[in-house]
């Protein structure tokens, strides 16, 4: 039996995968279950086998985008779903690189998570400086790329990252007149939105020049380019007071060696009744490393935080932890979406780009999707403050204000 057999055979028990390999011979994997679909899959050179073996997720992520490894039945996130469906995280059981390989990955991202100011506009513009037209493609009407609040799994895309904002918008317990800071405001929809919402200032920062450049537009034409202003700016260059700070989807740029820094900066920035609502995507469990299919081609130098280190840099900062909410399977529902709308807009992404960076992008979607439905991402809203007495006493004003948010 050829080593990659021997890996599949301990690996898919449910759902039924076929592999035809390079020679021709055809192996069958599990057998048939309906939480699965059945995957046909067919190696269209003889090293594939050995570049999957060595190292599971990047060999096979390389050998899709090169088009060696030909899905036949199914789609690529049908095979993801049920390799990570068999080794999910509260087994114990992953798919893991050969040893050496695992070193080698371990010091290089060791060497990643340093992520200087000089490395960390270079890092941002490899993913967020691509076509503005590729995330219109997916994303919602609002460009909100981070994960969207399913208060019903059947809601449509654009509802949940409404009530995402809503929920986000309720725990930052906005006053008229107040200043915000948004860190990481992408194309600026969540700080267009808690002015809308609240009237206040909010002023957005970002390292991606494509990004810049829409939400300034976009305040532009919604005419409150006075009150929500954009700049290309890194965090730790911003200067002066705000009563709020909001981060969505930045932290996980930031890299754990600058953890104790970015707390500390955010609250020099906050005034002295100032509240700050972290939203970040986190792992479950221990400390641990991005994959490197993600930091190669996807998210370099971008590394996903455990609990426990988001806790060891505030506090040492006197910043107080007065919320944190765990959000366990919205992010898989959002990436559903996300997926099928790339799927449609396939000849798009094609002409935009080409068949390998499609194929790519739809092996990222399929991976994430499956890490927060399997495996151990989660994402993390912690709330922090200065001042013990900055919110009320319960968390009923939460509540009551995200009900006449999504109500407004």
């Amino acid at each position: 039996m050829a080593l990659i057999d021997s890996f599949l055979a301990r690996t898919v028990r449910r759902g039924q995968l076929t592999v035809t390999h390079a020679d021709g011979r055809t192996a069958t994997f599990g057998a048939p279950d309906p939480a699965f679909r059945d995957v046909a899959i067919r190696f269209a050179s003889p090293g594939v086998a050995g570049r999957i073996v060595r190292h599971p997720a990047l060999g096979a992520a390389e050998a899709f985008m090169d088009g060696d490894l030909l899905i036949e039945r199914g789609d690529i996130r049908d095979l993801v779903e049920l390799l990570t469906g068999n080794t999910p995280w509260g087994r114990g059981r992953n798919l893991k690189p050969s040893l050496p390989i695992r070193w080698f990955d371990a010091v290089r991202h060791r060497i990643d998570r340093v992520n200087m100011a000089r490395r960390s506009k270079r890092n941002v513009a490899h993913h967020y400086d691509l076509s503005d037209r590729l995330y219109a493609l997916f994303l919602d009407d609002d460009l909100q790329y981070s994960c969207a609040y399913f208060t019903d799994a059947d809601h449509p895309l654009e509802q949940a990252q409404a009530d995402k904002k809503a929920h986000i918008a309720a725990k930052l317990a906005l006053r008229p007149g107040m200043r915000v800071l948004d860190i990481g405001c992408g194309w600026g929809g969540m700080a267009l939105y808690l002015h809308a919402k609240t009237g206040a200032e909010v002023l957005g920062v970002t390292l991606s020049e494509a990004q810049i450049k829409v939400a300034r537009r976009r305040a532009e034409e919604a005419g409150v380019a006075d009150k929500v202003t954009f700049e290309l700016i890194d965090y730790r260059h911003v200067a002066g007071r705000f009563g709020r700070i909001v981060s969505v989807g930045m932290f996980e740029h930031v890299g754990p060696p600058h953890y104790g820094a970015f707390f500390r900066k955010c609250r020099e920035l906050l005034a002295d009744d100032g509240v700050m609502l972290l939203h970040t995507i986190g792992r479950m469990g221990v400390p641990g490393v991005t994959d490197t299919f993600t930091t190669k081609y996807i998210f370099p130098g971008g590394y996903n935080p455990a609990l426990s280190e988001i806790v060891r840099g505030y506090e040492g900062t006197k910043l107080i932890a007065t919320d944190v909410e765990v959000l366990r399977v919205h992010y898989a529902l959002t990436i559903d979406h996300w997926y099928a709308r790339t799927v449609a807009a396939k000849d798009q992404i094609v002409a935009l780009y080409d068949e390998r960076f499609y194929r790519m992008w739809t092996f990222y979607l399929a991976g994430a999707a499956a890490a927060f439905r399997h495996g151990g991402m989660v994402n993390y809203q912690v709330q922090l403050t200065r001042n013990r007495w900055a919110l009320p006493l319960t968390r009923d004003y939460m509540v009551e204000e995200e009900r006449r948010l999504r109500g407004a």
